[in-house]
């Protein structure tokens, strides 16, 4: 069995790992790098620290527009796929080079498959919303890490169209149970267990609007002041826009370059709450039991919310505040009566198991 698996983005190769190491037992996989992400920081590091094999293509795609990195990826994976023939093309989560492994592979015949489907933000706003809409409507195995994500799909009547849809559980949760082991802490001076918050700005939705930033850096300023430090690990496109205007960041705000994955769950470990607008970050929170604020208006991950470990801010300073205090008040917050959420750390296995039973049907 031959299977083509496409990254792009720092989550995905996250999420590829815990399969990856299960394909590469018995069967071949080709993996693809699209160059979404670039630099060092956001990519070669997650290679090695993941043991992931070097991709078999580099795309180099690099940055631009929306059209044109999935065009040029969407043409540059199509060659890709005609030379490899794969019984399958996998495809992550979100991002451009989801949508773009997925629409090169369907229109070759190829079998796709869509792992963390069934997601919905329900915001046509955010790009990765319509990416993942148009994913699960074409893949013909949709591995969902959620009953939520399940149900999802069902109300959009998935049921009637010629794909299988499988609850395999969470793939970050297996790889955030396998490297915590070997977590190690970033250069940063003082860090005292529970004593920091750790924080992450990044979507376009915040970065690009003025406003919306300047309501989330006030926030992080004001409780930053009360004492309790916070740690952002600040991603390149948010400090060039920083850079470029005339806000000045309290000292107790602790600006720092990305980190990798080891160092982020070593933060993950030890810091008191996080907040952030990732979606990736949001769920690790929960996998290390720490309550998370989500600077944003509306999460994906709705059962986080619908078990009070995880309040939705937006980019108010007020409501911020506000989460903030509450998730002081009501610490600690029942995640025991939650563990069961993301699966049982075997939805990599679970994922592999699938397409292999499939291709010893059809084959």
């Amino acid at each position: 069995m031959k299977i083509v698996t496409i990254v792009g983005a720092r989550p995905q190769f996250i999420k590829a790992a815990p399969v990856s190491h299960e394909l590469r037992k018995d069967h071949t996989e080709v993996l693809v790098h699209t160059g979404q992400h670039y630099d060092d920081e956001m990519s070669k590091v997650f290679f090695d620290e993941l043991k992931l094999n070097e991709p078999d293509y580099h795309l180099g795609v690099g940055s631009g527009t929306h059209a044109f990195q999935t065009g040029e990826m969407l043409k540059r994976v199509e060659e890709v796929l005609i030379k490899e023939k794969p019984d399958y093309v996998i495809v992550y989560g979100d991002t451009n080079s989801t949508l773009a492994g997925a629409l090169a592979a369907k229109k070759l015949h190829i079998t796709l498959v869509h792992v963390e489907a069934g997601l919905r933000s329900y915001n046509m706003q955010m790009p990765e919303e319509i990416n993942r809409i148009l994913t699960d409507r074409i893949s013909d195995i949709l591995c969902c890490p959620t009953d939520k994500a399940v149900e999802n799909l069902k109300k959009e009547g998935f049921d009637i169209l010629p794909c299988k849809v499988v609850k395999t559980g969470d793939v970050m949760y297996d790889a955030s149970l396998f490297y915590r082991q070997f977590s190690k802490k970033p250069h940063i001076a003082n860090l005292q267990k529970n004593g920091f918050i750790l924080a992450t700005v990044h979507r376009a939705e915040n970065t690009d609007n003025k406003f919306r930033l300047l309501n989330i850096f006030e926030a992080f300023e004001e409780i930053a002041k009360k004492g309790m430090p916070i740690v952002l690990p600040l991603h390149p496109r948010t400090r060039n826009i920083i850079n470029s205007s005339s806000y000045a960041l309290d000292s107790a705000i602790h600006i720092i370059e990305p980190v990798s994955y080891l160092e982020m769950i070593w933060l993950l470990e030890h810091c008191q709450l996080v907040m952030t607008d990732s979606g990736g970050l949001q769920k690790e929170a929960f996998f290390f039991q720490k309550p998370c604020i989500t600077l944003r208006d509306e999460t994906e991950w709705v059962e986080l919310v619908e078990h009070s470990v995880n309040l939705v801010s937006g980019a108010d300073k007020n409501r911020i505040l506000d989460s903030y205090n509450f998730l002081n008040l009501h610490n600690p917050l029942p995640f025991a009566f939650c563990n069961d959420l993301y699966g049982d750390g075997q939805s990599g296995k679970r994922i592999v198991d699938e397409l292999i039973e499939r291709w010893k049907r059809v084959s």
